[in-house]
Order: C-alpha cells, then sequence, then structure tokens
C-alpha cells in the first residue's frame, strides 16, 4: 500500500463529504472485515479489522459474545419455541421463559457467535458475561474479485450513513436560525431549496402568499425543522414563520445582537404586514432608531428581503396600557381600558378609527397578537356602552 496516497485520499473524502477522517477509516476497516468474511470466515461470524494508517498494517480479530447458561435456552425451551405461533414473540410481553434473569430476551447458542463463559475464561481471566471477546486471526493479503466488490459496496454505504448523520446534526444545530439557499426545483406546491450539500423543503404552508418563487433564485429561509427520515434528513424550511422577521433584524442590528435591544414580541401576515416590539436594554439607545437605521437602511433591507412586506416598529412597555397603545400604531390612542379576562378597550377618535381597526381589520388583529391582549376599538362616547355590556355578561355568568 502505498502510505501517502492512502493518506491523501483519506483527507480528501473527508474533505468533500465533511465528515472526520476518523469516520472514514472505520468505513474502510469495516470494509476490509466483510472481505475477510467473505473469503476466509464463515456465516454468523462477527469479523473486526484495525487498520494502522501511517504503517498500512492491518490486524483481525473475531469477535464473541461471552453468555453463561442462564442467558441461553435450554433445549426443553427450545422445543416449545417451534411450537409457538410468532406473535408470541412480536409485542412487549414476551413468554417468561424467554427472559433471562436480567430482564433481557435469552439467546440460542451460535458457535460462531458465542462463547460459554467457562471456555472464555481459559483465554481471559477477567472476563464476564455479557462481555465480548476478541480472538486474533491470522492476517490475509489476496482477497477475490467478489470480496474486493464487497468491501467497495461497504465503504460506499458507510460513507452516505456517515454524510448523512453530518448533514442531520450540521443542520439540526440550526434549527431556529436562518440560512441562504437556492431554489433548485419546483414541484408542485413544494419548492425544494439547494443548501450546501442536500436540499431543503419548504412547503406550500411555509411560503408568502403572492410571493413568486423561481429556480435559481436565491433566497434566505429559516430553519423550521429537521427530522431524520429512512431517505436521510429532511430538512423543513419557511419563509411564512414569524422569527424570520426577528432573526433577519439580528443580522441588520448591530444592537441587537450585542444584547442592547430586545426584540419583546413579533406578530406578523406573511406577505403583508408585520410589528415588532421593541425595548432598549441600556440607558441612551434608542430602540426604535437602532432597528430603523439612518434614513431606514436597516428596516429598509429587511423590507426587500421579505418583498415589500410592511414592517411597523414600536416601543415595548410593562404597562399593559401603554404598550397596547402604541401596538395600534400608526393611529392615536385617547386612552386605553383594561377590562376582565385579558380584554382591552382602547379610545381612539373617530378620524383615527380607520387607522386603528386597518384594512380589513388587519392593524387592530396584529396589535392583539402582538400585546396578548383583546382588543376593541371605540370612539369617545361609546365606550361606556362597551364597558356596561362587558358588566351585564360578567353578571350573567
Amino acid at each position: 500500500m502505498d502510505i501517502k496516497t492512502f493518506a491523501s485520499a483519506l483527507a480528501q473524502i473527508a474533505e468533500e463529504k465533511k465528515i472526520s477522517k476518523e469516520k472514514v477509516l472505520e468505513s474502510i476497516e469495516m470494509a476490509i472485515a466483510a472481505a475477510y468474511k467473505k473469503d476466509y470466515g464463515k456465516r454468523g461470524q462477527v469479523i473486526r479489522a484495525k487498520l494502522e494508517p501511517k504503517s498500512g498494517k492491518t490486524e483481525f480479530w473475531q469477535v464473541k459474545l461471552v453468555v453463561d447458561k442462564s442467558m441461553l435456552y435450554s433445549e426443553e425451551e427450545l422445543e416449545k419455541l417451534k411450537t409457538m405461533p410468532p406473535e408470541a414473540f412480536s409485542g412487549e410481553e414476551k413468554p417468561s421463559f424467554a427472559k433471562a434473569s436480567e430482564g433481557k430476551e435469552k439467546i440460542r447458542f451460535n458457535p460462531e457467535k458465542h462463547i460459554l463463559l467457562e471456555e472464555a475464561k481459559k483465554i481471559n481471566l477477567k472476563i464476564k458475561a455479557g462481555e465480548e471477546l476478541e480472538i486474533h486471526l491470522e492476517t490475509k493479503k489476496d482477497y477475490g474479485r467478489i470480496a474486493a466488490q464487497t468491501a467497495k459496496q461497504v465503504i460506499i454505504q458507510k460513507i452516505r450513513e456517515a454524510e448523512k448523520t453530518a448533514i442531520f446534526n450540521e443542520f439540526k444545530s440550526k434549527e431556529g436560525e436562518i440560512i441562504s439557499g437556492i431554489i433548485q426545483r419546483l414541484d408542485g406546491k413544494n419548492i425544494y431549496f439547494n443548501i450546501d450539500r442536500t436540499l431543503g423543503l419548504l412547503p406550500r404552508e411555509e411560503q408568502v402568499p403572492g410571493e413568486f418563487y423561481r429556480p435559481g433564485q436565491r433566497l434566505k429561509v429559516f430553519v423550521l425543522k429537521v427530522e431524520e427520515t429512512p431517505r436521510g434528513p429532511m430538512i423543513l424550511l419557511s419563509r411564512a414563520y414569524p422569527k424570520l422577521v426577528s432573526r433577519l433584524f439580528e443580522l441588520e442590528v448591530p444592537e441587537i445582537q450585542n444584547g442592547q435591544v430586545e426584540i419583546k414580541s413579533i406578530a406578523r401576515e406573511p406577505g403583508s404586514r408585520t410589528k415588532i416590539a421593541v425595548s432598549s436594554k441600556e440607558e441612551g439607545v434608542d430602540p426604535i432608531g437602532a432597528v430603523v437605521g439612518q434614513k431606514g437602511t436597516r428596516v429598509q433591507a429587511v423590507i426587500n428581503e421579505l418583498g415589500g412586506e410592511k414592517i411597523d416598529i414600536i416601543n415595548y412597555s410593562d404597562d399593559p396600557a401603554k404598550y397596547i397603545a402604541n401596538s395600534l400604531s400608526p393611529a392615536k390612542v385617547v386612552e386605553v381600558k383594561l377590562l376582565q379576562k385579558n380584554k382591552a378597550l382602547a379610545i381612539i377618535q373617530e378620524d383615527q378609527l380607520s387607522l386603528a381597526i386597518g384594512k380589513e381589520g388587519q392593524n387592530v388583529r396584529l396589535a392583539a397578537k402582538l400585546t396578548g391582549w383583546k382588543i376593541d376599538v371605540r370612539p369617545p362616547g361609546k365606550e361606556k356602552n362597551e364597558e356596561v355590556a362587558e358588566e351585564a355578561k360578567e353578571e350573567k355568568k
């Protein structure tokens, strides 16, 4: 073996697949063990190989599980097994004789896989039942075509598995973050994004109404969830999730990144309008000014990324009445009365009512989502009727 070429190939595979050299070497060792078993082993044997990359030296072992009699079926129990239906072993409750003393299921003795404790102690005095015994095997250098093909398939399979695991772990750590991706294809209502070494799925329900998507388009997306499936990691993306907006502001506003300004709450109707409440954690820092940026550059960058979605930025307040009044911006609120059961009544001049309610009730609806209060708006003089009606409801209850 050319050690330099081998080491270079090992490093290249690890870099291309973004998996550790140890994982690549482990895959090669499993492949060598599979080739050894194919040409020199027996059915049922467990063979392990150890490859020293610096010298190219390979060693082999046969691995056997050390068992005692309590872990094995007796001849009488094996006879019972032959007469029992398969469904007797399919559920959690198994026949009592099928369980070993530790609650584990008993096993059928196979001389290629198992070794009795008495025999194992002749090789290793300190070994215990349940442990593995490694028996050194003679090293072989010549392998047939079928064994070589088997080794190749094992390497491909194990490296694919390692790559899938690496991708899953990488993107699992990015849940709740935003990443940049390129649209690869549109499949019915679903959109597939090319994100580094894999594909992410943007389902219909996580798309922004009215937003158009085309292959080759680069967009920022929110990593909603990463799931492990038999076909590999499934990465669910979103363009509609409210936190996409807050993450975009984190990228644009240094004061949010360093903790001087905090986004306290966010309410969004994707593709139309978003309201965010911000507060300052440091005296002398204007939270709205920091988020808007000089001449509106910061907020405009986020608006552009969201395809022109309108964004209202308001001051958060610990005083619910003041917070509700701020949330109804751009309307000017005369007074806010807090009612029972998280309900609030906002008194607004008639010329400001349409602004407070918004198109199709959007402004007041977003304000309610933002604050967590059920908000009703009334012009001066009509709020008394609302309070009387509220009290009457409570009396009936």
